[in-house]
């Protein structure tokens, strides 16, 4: 596999983003489209990734489980075939739970390993060599609940916490091959993720104490996160890596 970046406009350049069908992953494909980027969105499902794309030609549809045998390298030659190459990464496809513990399903925390964890792992490892090539970024999506705690989702946390150990670690592994990894915490945002979350009472209870938490009093849009994300990947941010950076209203600090 070969890949030189082409000269000219900085901006003119290839991301692959996970989670693309709605929330923060949709704002972010928009937002790296409009300032000049071709994205490949992938998601699980076509239309969804066809609505992110809302008649972008820029914005091209990859419909996948990223957990599945061989799906990273699905992706990546998806991004070579369409593209020619891999700029940019975002590591932000994720799922989530609402379970106390003593009540964690084992198979729910296996999912949560195998979406939040072990897919940017190795879709990370196999744009490796387009990435050294184009000097490129890895974003990871991380949360803000890794800072503080958030009850009930310990299992869902645990694996953010992981993100975050893994931008900073990749952050010094890969500096010398030209690689910036670098990563968003958001606190709650307004996403379908948070709307269409099953939670009982206590659930329901918790999710308001947290949100009373955002010492700016509402949560995120997926727009106010997809804009740093996308200032993150500019040229102008070069000297910026190993950084986890609280997208939260303030959650973290209070």
């Amino acid at each position: 596999m070969s890949y030189i970046r082409t000269e000219g406009n900085p901006l003119d350049r290839t991301a692959v983003i996970t989670g693309a069908g709605s929330g923060i992953g949709r704002a972010t494909a928009r937002a790296l489209a409009d300032q000049g980027c071709r994205v490949l969105a992938v998601g699980r499902t076509e239309t969804r990734l066809i609505e992110t794309a809302g008649g972008r030609d820029t914005i091209r549809p990859c419909a996948i489980d990223i957990t599945a045998p061989g799906a990273a390298a699905e992706v990546m030659d998806a991004a070579e075939r369409e593209f020619g190459g891999v700029d940019i990464l975002v590591n932000n496809a994720g799922v989530v739970d609402q379970t106390p513990l003593g009540e964690i399903d084992p198979a729910v925390v296996q999912r949560h390993l195998a979406v939040n964890l072990v897919a940017p792992i190795a879709l990370t490892q196999q744009a490796l060599p387009m990435l050294e090539a184009a000097r490129g970024t890895v974003v990871n999506v991380s949360t803000a609940v890794g800072q503080r705690g958030w009850v009930p989702m310990s299992s869902y946390g645990a694996t953010k916490v992981a993100i975050d150990f893994l931008t900073r670690t990749w952050a010094v592994e890969l500096a010398p091959r030209g690689i910036r990894v670098v990563a968003v915490a958001p606190g709650p945002v307004d996403t379908p993720m948070l709307a269409n979350n099953d939670y009982d009472e206590a659930g329901a209870a918790e999710m308001r104490r947290n949100l009373d938490r955002v010492p700016l009093g509402r949560p995120a849009r997926p727009e106010e996160v997809a804009w740093w994300i996308a200032n993150l990947v500019r040229p102008e941010a070069e000297f910026v890596t190993g950084v986890v950076l609280p997208v939260d209203g303030g959650y973290s600090a209070a």
